[in-house]
């Protein structure tokens, strides 16, 4: 059964007005000669599977019809606790799966009406060197926004009114929200990418299109539909071999990046636990090359002992671990008491940096990045001048979250203050202004998305009214592309998540920085056999 809230569907089993038809897997990851459990629960007398190694050319690898349906009983809060579900399937992942990503796409009908849905599960590489670099998933995210079932770290717990309150759990075991692993072509994204007059009132199309649709209002939020595919695909279609690993294996494996040139991260990077950062910033440290091609770096995570069930509290105050281990505690990585804010790992942070072209955060911002330093080598061959802008409107890749640093300028230059953990050798490429929130200019009557009081108010609990001063003050950051070297290692980071919409819209700028940055990192300089040269014609 599915339901609306204001946004979207949200779709909980056993209401018993619709067919029911989902699936999930046991595990986010796989290496080949592993077991894949599929757990079913449909209200079909019988269903279809077809299993689908997506990217730039799509191959189904598995298919099979007339499956007898089973009703599975469902945990209560199950986007807390797991559904509970007993496998419907069970197959080895033989030589013959290779290494990628895969959707499991169901189909079933009923009394005249016909239902389909999508799970996933991803097969690890067999070596490092089987790719050119390796494309960590940010299943965090993705967790965080995943309402199936009811809820997320957003909203879900009853409330007697919208059930807006956030739920400080989430279950991988689970289906995934429709729309995060497959929806229509140009289905809206957390932006709005034309440029409105005087007299606007923000819209915001992503959510609109939901609940027309029959989707989830998280669709754009997170999930290999909006980020990670189309980095795949067009990856792909320049000739990269991808490999692909989960932030939950991540997690759980400290070895997990050991033999990579180059690990890559696309798209909305919001959650992260200790441990994988610690297995990143071990990475770096030993000579590994990050690209990240992502924004809104914010806020530490827990997993649990399975890595099955992930939490965060954001407010500090309310984790039980204030108590015991305050370190850990689930809130922004900014938080003092935590002492690792997150501009050490990546460069850039989005507490310094947050929105633009999302409703009324600087709705009408250019979308794009002004250039400071084209003569860096992310820069070669792109043709930019000091103070163009690439990637602007109606692209957009400046835009919903975004990252960024303190920052003053010098002669012209933009240079990191050195507050918030930003690094001292952080080179700030281009950058653009971005707002901390959305304005309501409409005393109340018009929908907004991101208003700024949600962070000024977090500041003010997390810091008990007396929030360090970088961050007192302002409700204003940017977002910036930058590069920094840490150990032996290097980081690209392009603070946004719609980085990927340039590499969507065929931007020559975002396409040819994408290049020279994987190109750099991977090889160490090294000649390719392949042809480089072809793919950058």
């Amino acid at each position: 059964m599915a339901w609306s809230r204001p946004g979207g569907l949200v779709e909980v089993p056993g209401l018993g007005q619709e067919l029911e038809l989902w699936c999930y897997a046991d595990s986010f990851d796989y290496a080949r000669g592993e077991t894949v459990g599929l757990k079913v629960h449909t209200t079909a007398q019988n269903f279809n599977i077809r299993i689908v190694k997506d990217g730039s050319r799509p191959v189904t690898v598995y298919e099979r019809h007339g499956i007898p349906g089973q009703v599975q009983t469902t945990l209560p809060e199950p986007y807390e606790r797991g559904c509970g579900w007993e496998d419907t399937l069970k197959f080895e992942l033989g030589r013959d799966w290779e290494p990628g990503f895969y959707l499991v796409i169901l189909t079933a009908s009923a009394d005249g009406r016909a239902k389909e849905h999508e799970g996933f599960f991803i097969v690890r590489p067999d070596s490092p060197s089987d790719v050119d670099f390796l494309l960590l998933h940010t299943t965090s995210t993705l967790l965080a926004y995943n309402d199936w079932g009811g809820g997320n770290h957003y909203r879900g717990r009853e409330d007697g009114h919208q059930n807006d309150v956030p739920s400080p759990f989430s279950s991988s075991q689970r289906p995934l929200a429709r729309g995060m692993l497959r929806k229509p072509e140009g289905a809206p994204r957390n932006i709005h990418t034309d440029t409105p007059g005087p007299g606007w009132i923000p819209r915001h199309e992503a959510y609109e299109w939901a609940w027309h649709n029959g989707y989830s209002r998280h669709h754009a939020d997170a999930g290999w539909a909006t980020y990670e595919r189309p980095f795949t695909v067009w990856a792909e279609q320049q000739g990269y071999t991808v490999g692909h690993t989960t932030q939950s294996r991540l997690h759980r494996n400290a070895a997990e990046l050991d033999g990579y040139e180059c690990v890559v991260i696309v798209g909305h990077d919001e959650y992260w636990t200790w441990e994988m950062r610690d297995h990143v910033d071990a990475f770096v440290d030993q000579g590994g090359r990050l690209a990240r091609f992502a924004g809104n770096y914010v806020w530490q995570v827990r997993l649990d002992g399975n890595a099955t069930t992930q939490t965060c509290y954001k407010m500090p105050f309310a984790d039980p671990y204030i108590e015991t281990d305050i370190r850990r505690v689930t809130t922004m990585w900014d938080w003092e008491p935590i002492g690792r804010p997150g501009a050490e790992t990546m460069g850039l942070s989005g507490v310094a940096g947050s929105y633009i072209r999302y409703g009324s955060a600087s709705p009408r911002a250019s979308g794009g990045f002004t250039v400071y330093r084209p003569e860096h080598w992310a820069l070669e061959g792109t043709d930019l001048y000091y103070g163009d802008v690439f990637g602007g409107a109606p692209i957009c890749i400046a835009a919903f979250e975004v990252d960024g640093v303190d920052y003053t300028f010098r002669k012209g230059l933009p240079y990191p203050t050195g507050e918030g953990g930003a690094p001292t050798n952080l080179e700030i490429l281009a950058m653009t202004p971005a707002v901390f929130g959305a304005e309501d200019r409409w005393d109340g009557k018009v929908p907004i998305g991101a208003p700024v009081n949600e962070v000024t108010n977090l500041l003010a609990e997390a810091y008990a009214g007396n929030p360090p001063e970088y961050q007192t003050g302002t409700v204003r950051g940017a977002a910036m592309v930058a590069t920094f070297k840490r150990g032996l290692g290097e980081v690209f980071t392009a603070g946004s998540t719609e980085w990927v919409n340039g590499l969507i819209g065929r931007d020559p700028f975002t396409e040819r920085i994408t290049t020279n940055v994987l190109d750099r990192f991977m090889a160490r300089n090294k000649v390719r056999v392949r042809d480089i040269q072809g793919r950058h014609a």
